[in-house]
């Protein structure tokens, strides 16, 4: 998934005043610093999702054409999200 910068600051800052609005956080900083450092993560975390979608997507196709034909019968799609959930979980990554 790819958000423009405004949509991940926007995401930010519901972030962090649903937690401040339940009183789940006490900020230490101001509210700028924060909301900065929870787009930082976002922004992280996005980066290497689209990195570990590149990853699979590569490993598939390697493992593809080392089957040759019999890999004509393989669902690419569904392959895919095996290989992605098998690297995000060997790089503790969530989707």
């Amino acid at each position: 998934m790819r958000l423009k910068e405004e949509q991940i600051r926007g995401l930010a800052e519901k972030v962090y005043n649903d937690l401040a609005a339940e009183k789940l956080i006490t900020p230490r900083g101001e509210r700028g610093a924060v909301i900065a450092g929870i787009v930082q993560a976002i922004s992280q975390n996005f980066a290497a999702e689209q990195k570990l979608e590149r990853d699979a997507e590569k490993l598939l196709d390697e493992t593809m054409a080392a089957m040759g034909r019999g890999a004509a019968e393989i669902d690419r799609r569904r392959m895919l999200k095996m290989v992605k959930d098998k690297l995000a979980k060997e790089r503790n990554i969530v989707l």
